[in-house]
């Protein structure tokens, strides 16, 4: 019996034995899966708050795009608006001068060009001489003058066709050679050819204007886009010498001041 009781201690002493190993097995596969899902939880965690992070940029970055594109919208609006402005007011001017130097007699045979001692002339000298009265020219006919020249310059300034206005202005010159409006129908039909790049006519038309109508309105602008031209040429250095003449000859001009600043980058590329 008491044999009996020795060998049952011992059994249960041995299955105790024999469990503890697979106990402390059993925790540790139960503490290796909780770290297992702490490490996870954090990455999940790290990694939502990046997508987050990465989302709230993204629309950050969007309201920013968005913003800037309003701002580029109301700009261009602006900057439309400004230029019809500037165009209607400019054509507005263009035409009460127009009416006024219209109304006033015809103009006479044209001036002479200025002497070297009072006002240089153009580097170049004008390819086509001013028209001249013809016998068979039409009456004096100030409205239909007018109408002619006004709608040659609204083919430029509103519509945009400068290669219609350029014929337009060739046969307003054609038909009223004596009209005051001519020397102006010379500046424009320069400037016809100046926006299509047309550089050589254009300095023919700006030449003619300064060399056989002196004391015109549009003389300072007419020496300054002679100027740009010569320089789209290629043509440097009578480019620089006709831009320096502005100043010089037109002083406190709008013409003047963009010469200058012409010049100045010039002057800046040079370096």
């Amino acid at each position: 019996m008491g044999r009996q009781r020795i060998l049952c201690v011992v059994t249960v002493v041995a299955a105790l034995v024999a469990a503890t190993p697979a106990f402390g097995q059993r925790l540790s596969l139960a503490e290796r899966v909780t770290l297992l899902e702490n490490k996870a939880n954090v990455e999940n965690q790290t990694a939502g708050q990046a997508n987050l992070e990465m989302q709230n940029r993204v629309m950050q970055l969007q309201s920013e795009v968005q913003s800037l594109r309003n701002q580029v919208e109301t700009l261009t609006y602006e900057l439309e608006q400004l230029r019809q402005r500037n165009r209607d007011q400019y054509v507005d001017i263009d035409s009460r001068l127009a009416r006024l130097e219209g109304g006033e007699p015809a103009a006479a045979e044209p001036s002479t060009p200025a002497s070297p001692a009072s006002a240089p002339a153009p580097a170049v000298a004008p390819a086509n001489p001013p028209a001249s009265p013809s016998a068979d020219a039409p009456a004096a006919d100030p409205a239909g003058e007018e109408a002619a020249y006004q709608a040659a310059l609204d083919m430029l300034i509103n519509d945009f066709e400068a290669d219609r206005s350029a014929r337009m202005f060739q046969a307003f010159i054609r038909d009223y050679p004596q009209s005051g409006l001519v020397p102006n129908a010379w500046y424009w039909l320069g400037e016809s050819y100046y926006v299509t790049q047309n550089y050589a006519l254009a300095v023919e038309a700006f030449q003619t204007l300064l060399a056989g109508y002196a004391g015109s309105r549009k003389e300072a602008d007419a020496l300054l886009k002679l100027g740009y031209c010569q320089l789209a040429l290629g043509e440097r250095a009578a480019g620089e010498a006709s831009l320096r003449e502005v100043p010089v000859r037109f002083p406190g001009t709008d013409a003047a001041a963009k010469a200058e600043a012409r010049l100045r980058t010039l002057a800046l590329e040079n370096r």
